[in-house]
């Protein structure tokens, strides 16, 4: 029996070497806009795009979105 890429995460701690690079792909598409020594900004998004992603949100447009939703957030920016 395959266990999913989310229950995956939770046992282990991480995810595969393919579904990191898709992660990652997406945290840079996302970031594309963001200089990359905004630390803080790309922080939030990259751990709100784990967050989806432990929550088995795993498709391209579930990943950018809570990307986006993180870069969004009125707390983003205080």
């Amino acid at each position: 029996m395959r266990r999913s890429a989310s229950s995956q995460f939770r046992e282990l701690g991480m995810f595969d070497a393919e579904m990191t690079a898709l992660l990652r792909a997406v945290l840079e598409e996302v970031c594309e806009n963001i200089p990359v020594n905004e630390i803080g900004a790309r922080t939030r998004v990259a751990s709100k795009i784990l967050e989806a992603a432990a929550q088995g949100q795993l498709s391209i447009d579930a990943l950018k979105a809570a990307g986006h939703k993180a870069l969004n957030s009125p707390s983003m920016w205080r």
